[in-house]
């Protein structure tokens, strides 16, 4: 590493800069108070089994299965008006873009994201991230398979990775050794759940909420232990 690195930040979305959690409990609620409850809990369980299939969330996939279910039923037409209308901005954590602001002193801010090619992109733009890291946005299937293709994009001596899942940031862990630290923000039920943390080992640093990076500055992202 030279004397003065180049630093990269990578940022995931869902649940570690916009509280998704929120998102969907709102989805619930608007499924079973528009459509009923049935029809919430069918648009659930066809979520989980595209998500088990394709790896990802993908909302708008759901809801085209479901209407091949419900194809009799127009009025289910207008639950994807009320997805991609969604007002994200409002679930953004209180100080996520303030630590973008603040990491962005020392080196590129990116977002580094899984999802599929429509609504997640809407997301992002609609939440106001997108603006918020000067379109510096990536969004795989699988991000943690796709590091060849960060390097590429985004070249530097040192990577910050931020991410709910200590899943992923083991993943990375393991692909870039100390070229990487990684940071974790215990927010949402995956980052909360016991049975999950356990599976993987800590994070380099762990935070209570992603405004808890503001405490950090850029020595305690590139000291090694």
């Amino acid at each position: 590493m030279s004397a003065t690195p180049t630093v990269v930040f990578l940022f995931d979305v869902d649940n570690t800069l916009l509280d998704n959690d929120g998102v969907q409990a709102d989805l619930s609620d608007h499924l079973a108070r528009t459509y009923g409850a049935a029809t919430r809990d069918r648009y659930w369980a066809i979520f989980e089994e595209l998500r088990r299939e394709v790896g990802y969330a993908d909302y708008l996939g759901a809801l085209e299965r479901y209407r091949l279910e419900d194809l009799y039923r127009p009025d289910v037409l207008r639950m994807s008006s009320w997805l991609v209308d969604y007002p994200f901005a409002d679930r953004l954590y209180p100080g996520a873009l303030a630590a973008v602001r603040h990491v962005a002193r020392w080196g590129m801010a990116v977002i580094l994201s899984d999802g599929d090619a429509v609504f997640q992109p809407r997301k992002v733009e609609r939440s106001g991230l997108w603006r918020a890291f000067g379109n510096h946005v990536l969004i795989y299937v699988h991000k943690e398979q796709e590091l060849e293709d960060v390097r590429k994009f985004y070249p530097a001596d040192h990577y910050v990775l931020i991410d709910d899942k200590l899943r992923i940031l083991s993943a990375v862990k393991s692909a870039w050794g100390d070229a990487v630290t990684t940071v974790f923000p215990r927010q949402g039920h995956y980052a909360l759940d016991p049975h999950e943390t356990a599976k993987y080992p800590r994070a380099d640093i762990e935070l209570a909420r992603i405004g808890e990076l503001l405490k950090h500055d850029l020595s305690s992202f590139l000291k090694k232990e």
